[in-house]
């Protein structure tokens, strides 16, 4: 049975200990944090857990990996510690604060022959799987347009922006439904309640095959808002994350050019069903622990693997770079 430890037990890292421990492949020995109330939040309920302070502690308890659920800034350091030291990393998003960094990661991991996964749950949620299905069946046709809007009140961060905190969820989506990166991205983004962290901006990646997808982040907003709209040349896809009855919805609904007529342009708006496919019922997380698990007894592949992590942190640092110079667009392969 694999041994497992998590460091980090705040927001995430118990939603990752109880995944883990739920799956029969493997059993978490040891969990760190520096707070003592988050230690006792684990040890009211997981008795038989190890609990520290000090993460350098779990290299004695032979773990085959180690889950870090820190901060981002935290991040590279804590993975390397366990890379230099055999042992595999599953590392939060985003992977790491610095393109530098990541690279850095996976080259440590190729020498030690470790494995680095990134924790970008929504690759494997049920919804975004089905629009996976539904474009590679050929249902929307070209893709024409991504529209996404993630926006809350709060929570505000300290340690990164809203834009590190909110699109990698969004860029890890774009990444594995059209398995390519944007050419360029360009951000208009505002600071309002934070001094130096900007808490809302709007982010547009434009694509080699001339779409563009455009994400809203926001920390300032009223409600919370986690929708996406996927525009094509047969029809449109709404996925709405927050809907737990009907998260994706089919429109039959397209424009095309009736070119028999005099006019030079005679646009044609046709409407079909809008219908809701069946959307399988599990959580993300524990789809993602079964393939952590199973690559490292060597029956499957990582599908988040560190060069996911690192195409993320490449369009974080675009993103950054194009609001440092006032929204001008960035090209991707620069980075």
């Amino acid at each position: 049975m694999l041994k497992i430890g998590i460091i980090g037990l705040g927001y995430w890292g118990p939603n990752l200990l109880r995944n883990f421990c739920a799956n029969d492949k493997c059993s978490v020995v040891i969990a760190c944090d520096l707070l003592d109330k988050n230690l006792r939040k684990i040890n009211k309920n997981y008795h038989n857990i190890k609990l520290t302070k000090d993460y350098r502690e779990i290299l004695k308890e032979g773990v085959e990996l180690v889950c870090i659920a820190t901060s981002p800034s935290t991040h590279f350091e804590i993975a390397k510690y366990f890379l230099k030291n055999g042992i595999n990393v599953l590392i939060e998003k985003p992977m790491t604060t610095k393109v530098g960094d990541a690279l850095a990661l996976l080259e440590l991991s190729y020498q030690k022959n470790l494995k680095i996964f990134i924790d970008h749950p929504f690759v494997f949620s049920p919804p975004v799987r089905k629009i996976k299905e539904l474009m590679k069946n050929g249902r929307l046709g070209k893709v024409w347009y991504v529209d996404s809007e993630r926006v809350n009140l709060g929570l505000l961060q300290n340690d990164v922006t809203v834009i590190w905190d909110l699109a990698p969820h969004d860029f890890s989506i774009f990444n594995y439904l059209f398995e390519c990166l944007p050419v360029s991205v360009q951000v208009v983004a505002s600071r309002h309640k934070h001094p130096y962290c900007e808490d809302l901006a709007h982010i547009v990646l434009k694509y080699d095959n001339k779409f563009i997808a455009h994400i809203d982040v926001s920390w300032l907003s009223p409600v919370k808002i986690r929708k996406m709209i996927i525009g094509g040349e047969k029809g449109m896809i709404l996925y709405n994350d927050i809907d737990q009855v009907e998260p994706v919805k089919f429109y039959e609904k397209r424009i095309e050019i009736d070119v028999s007529k005099v006019s030079p342009f005679h646009p044609v708006y046709l409407t079909g069903d809008i219908w809701c496919p069946k959307v399988d019922k599990y959580e993300p997380l524990a789809k993602m622990v079964e393939n952590v698990v199973n690559t490292l007894y060597g029956s499957e592949q990582p599908v988040v693997d560190g060069y996911e992590g690192l195409k993320v942190v490449k369009l974080l640092e675009a993103c950054d770079k194009s609001v440092r110079n006032n929204g001008r667009e960035v090209m991707v392969g620069e980075i």
